[in-house]
């Protein structure tokens, strides 16, 4: 039974898979954007990931530009923008530009995590305490884009006056709490995350404030899907799904045979980066509805970010339709 009450977005990774070059990966995040602006998704983010062969989403701004010039209403954004890494002015101009050039369509997570290693960080020429100035760089950061400036003589432009609306992503109290105090939504990373979900939630919950943005609290919570035709197909899947995301942590673009990675899935790191992918829905469009409102419920959020997990291009889109046909709620209006 299809159960409905669950609003349904998108978290692409532009995933390069083994076989795929980058511009393969980048044409298959366009067609994945436009079958889910023609399904009824209600938005589509882009993650910011450094030094990691398997995701091309590092220029994140690039590519929602991109992404924005091929479709015509789906709501497109940063899920997210790890701030550390940019002047909050810098930001500001180019989220307000991709404002300026698709209205009403733009919007941008932000994060304090680095994402990447230390030495990307290095090379990315910021300091590792960056991170130390994260709360303040938001309100930069927000005022550049409501053409308050806080900075005496500084003005985005573009950016000024076009109020891209902001949420704090996290995977732990910190943003949660953050998050709260400034009245923006607050997006958690179940998806690769699951640990704090509950506890960040309910204190974000409990301590917002409201503010010019957002009058009452709003979560978004991240989960994995896996879907198929049969209930056998999508275990087999799933268990792929696995073994790449292990492979992917462990190898840094090394290729393993299957044996090796029979392996490394069993090893202790293999079991723990498998397990931060606990929040998965796996199945078939009749399971599948059930499963995403039992995980609502359990995360206590507004909305699900999915994460449409598959081990070839065709499949990931596959799966976008089969979750649609599935899932009625899924064509509810933003």
């Amino acid at each position: 039974m299809i159960t409905a009450g669950v609003p349904l977005s998108i978290l692409d990774l532009a995933v390069v898979g083994r076989d795929d070059t980058v511009a393969e990966a980048l044409e298959a995040s366009v067609a994945l954007a436009q079958a889910a602006e023609e399904r009824g998704y209600r938005r589509v983010w882009y993650a910011e990931h450094h030094n990691m062969s398997s995701i091309a989403s590092s220029a994140t701004s690039v590519l929602i530009a991109h992404i924005a010039a091929h479709t015509t209403r789906i709501r497109l954004g940063a899920g997210g923008i790890m701030l550390p890494n940019h002047s909050p002015l810098a930001i500001a101009e180019q989220f307000g530009t991709l404002a300026s050039l698709h209205p009403d369509r733009i919007e941008l997570g932000i994060g304090r995590a680095p994402g990447s290693d230390e030495a990307s960080i290095r090379a990315l020429r910021k300091d590792l305490g960056a991170s130390a100035a994260f709360p303040h760089d938001v309100l930069e950061l927000q005022a550049y884009l409501s053409d308050n400036s806080i900075v005496a003589g500084v003005k985005a432009v573009p950016g000024a006056g076009t109020n891209v609306p902001l949420t704090i992503l996290g995977s732990s109290l910190y943003g949660a709490e953050l998050a709260a105090r400034l009245g923006l939504p607050y997006g958690f990373a179940s998806h690769f995350s699951p640990t704090e979900l509950r506890n960040a939630v309910a204190l974000y919950r409990r301590t917002f404030q409201s503010s010019d943005q957002l009058d009452r609290p709003f979560v978004y919570a991240g989960v994995n899907v896996v879907m198929a035709e049969t209930a056998e197909e999508a275990a087999a899947t799933h268990a792929q799904v696995k073994r790449r995301r292990v492979a992917s942590f462990l190898g840094r673009g090394r290729r393993f045979s299957e044996e090796e990675l029979d392996e490394l899935v069993t090893s202790r790191q293999g079991k723990q980066i498998t397990a931060m992918m606990r929040h998965t829905a796996a199945g078939t469009p009749h399971t599948m509805g059930d499963q995403l409102k039992d995980f609502k419920d359990f995360a206590d959020a507004d909305e699900l970010i999915v994460v449409h997990n598959a081990v070839s291009i065709e499949d990931r889109l596959r799966s976008v339709h089969l979750l649609a046909d599935a899932y009625p709620d899924v064509t509810a209006t933003t």
